[in-house]
């Protein structure tokens, strides 16, 4: 699976990321920049949309993607806790991650070896649990679940750069 990185111009330069497998793509986290996703989707079939949490910065440009590609949209609405999902030839599961925001998932490609953690786990950070919704509390417990996953994980952050859990777990002051 190719992992093309779209660091969004908005305000808080978030990471969007639009995956490739066998011709067909994902969206993870659409924060603004229509046209460049667009583009980075290319001739690709677009099976879906990942969405880590919802907050202004990760879904500037949902609802235009929306529109145009008609295609489901993966969220903490419309997925359980550890569901296994396979939308074309992506499979992944879901983790209920809390404590940035009570909605707040992380998106596991087991086969790839891969996360995406959206704003809940950063390079040797963690995101903030002072906004509405947030709870470092929970965040903790969070946490904890993460660290019971194998350390050879990319970790691909809504923010800032790629890791690995591994890193995290050796030098994250959270972990």
């Amino acid at each position: 699976m190719q992992v093309k990185t779209i660091e969004t111009q908005g305000a808080l330069r978030q990471n969007c990321y639009v995956l490739v497998q066998d011709g067909c793509s994902l969206v993870v986290d659409p924060g603004s920049d229509f046209e460049t996703i667009v583009k980075e989707v290319g001739n690709t079939s677009l099976l879906g949309i990942l969405i880590t949490h919802h907050h202004l910065d990760h879904i500037g440009a949902l609802l235009p993607l929306q529109e145009k590609f008609s295609v489901p949209v993966y969220d903490f609405s419309s997925c359980r806790d550890l569901e296994r999902i396979t939308v074309g030839p992506f499979s992944f599961q879901v983790i209920a991650t809390p404590g940035h925001t009570t909605d707040s998932i992380t998106f596991y490609f087991a086969k790839e070896r891969m996360m995406f953690t959206g704003d809940f786990l950063f390079h040797h950070e963690i995101g903030r649990c002072d906004l509405p919704t947030g709870d470092f509390s929970v965040m903790q417990e969070s946490i904890q679940k993460i660290k019971t996953y194998p350390g050879d994980i990319i970790v691909y952050p809504g923010h800032e750069e790629v890791t690995s859990l591994q890193e995290e777990k050796e030098h994250n002051p959270y972990f």
